[in-house]
């Protein structure tokens, strides 16, 4: 079997779709031969959408995997052999009036009807495609993600007098502000990985909290972000899976985690939930994680067993049993 992996413009700053894919690939079996192929332009324009899929047409496999961000690629693959992986349709959501339309047309509505399957990496994900795309359900497989951080456990010992507050994101869903005015009058130090905004900036030196920024991290930096510290907050508002629970739960620290959107899937009992939008919530659960050591032995604990179901090996198989069925019935 030879499947060609298709990706988006290697662009700096975004590569989580990349790693991901690449963990994937390294888990496959010899009897999968496999090759990228990376899109020459970033433009979403006509006349570059219609170079990207002419050259795609000319790289294409026994087996083509869009792996996201590029979804308009299955008008021109071969639609009994396609498949194409959505992470989200934040894009959609945030969107109104004729924006909203081109975008549901041309980036889900044709590209889902023109592959064979649609991948999805979680149940919450695939409700959502299924409220805003009339297709047919059976057509849209869940896979996971799986974990792209080669790490082991690593032992720290708590510190319940100043914890350090491991926070991934500063997009909007990633909800840095209710998690600042959560923290503000608890000890600690927050750790924030990715770019501030100036607003969320004045906000930090306005609750007088102690913070450090990191962003632009290598593999090895982000392991050790985690090494080094005391608990995770990923109270994000939406998400379509949640890949820093499951980074969190390797190195052994405990995760505080919003209840909604794909997250509860993901952490399973490997974190304490909180109403992402309730600061009083927040709180609450910072401070029950700080207070309670029993409690988060026990969420380390679960977080072991919980990463069990996301090694590269498993969802590379989920993989393979797919590709295997498209070839199947592209015969039959």
């Amino acid at each position: 079997m030879q499947v060609t992996y298709f990706f988006r413009k290697q662009t700096h700053g975004f590569h989580s779709i990349e790693t991901l894919f690449s963990a994937i690939r390294n888990a496959l079996p010899e009897s999968v031969s496999h090759k990228a192929h990376f899109v020459r332009f970033k433009s979403a324009m006509p006349f570059a959408v219609l170079l990207n899929g002419i050259l795609a047409r000319f790289a294409g496999g026994e087996i083509n995997h869009i792996t996201g961000d590029i979804n308009y690629l299955a008008l021109f693959l071969n639609p009994k052999r396609t498949v194409l992986t959505i992470h989200d349709i934040e894009i959609l959501k945030r969107s109104k009036g004729l924006k909203k339309f081109i975008i549901k047309l041309f980036w889900f509505e044709i590209p889902i009807k023109k592959a064979k399957y649609v991948t999805v990496i979680s149940e919450f994900t695939k409700r959502e495609l299924l409220n805003e795309i009339k297709t047919d359900s059976s057509k849209i497989i869940v896979i996971p993600n799986c974990l792209t951080i080669h790490t082991k456990p690593f032992n720290y010992l708590f510190n319940s007098l100043k914890p350090n507050i491991l926070q991934i994101g500063t997009k909007p869903n990633k909800n840095i502000e209710t998690l600042i005015a959560a923290l503000e009058n608890i000890p600690c130090k927050l750790t924030i990985i990715g770019k501030l905004s100036e607003k969320q900036v004045q906000l930090l030196v306005n609750t007088n909290i102690e913070y450090e920024n990191l962003s632009n991290l290598s593999s090895s930096e982000i392991i050790n972000a985690y090494q080094h510290t005391d608990l995770v907050s990923f109270i994000s508002t939406y998400e379509g899976f949640g890949l820093p629970i499951l980074e969190a739960n390797v190195v052994g620290r405990p995760v505080l985690a919003s209840n909604t959107a794909a997250i509860p899937e993901v952490a399973g009992n490997s974190a304490l939930y909180v109403n992402p939008f309730d600061v009083n919530s927040v709180r609450n659960g910072i401070k029950r994680l700080i207070e309670n050591p029993a409690e988060r032995e026990q969420i380390i604990k679960n977080g072991f067993i919980n990463i069990q179901r996301f090694s590269p090996q498993i969802i590379a198989n989920q993989y393979i049993a797919l590709y295997e069925t498209i070839v199947k019935e592209s015969v039959a």
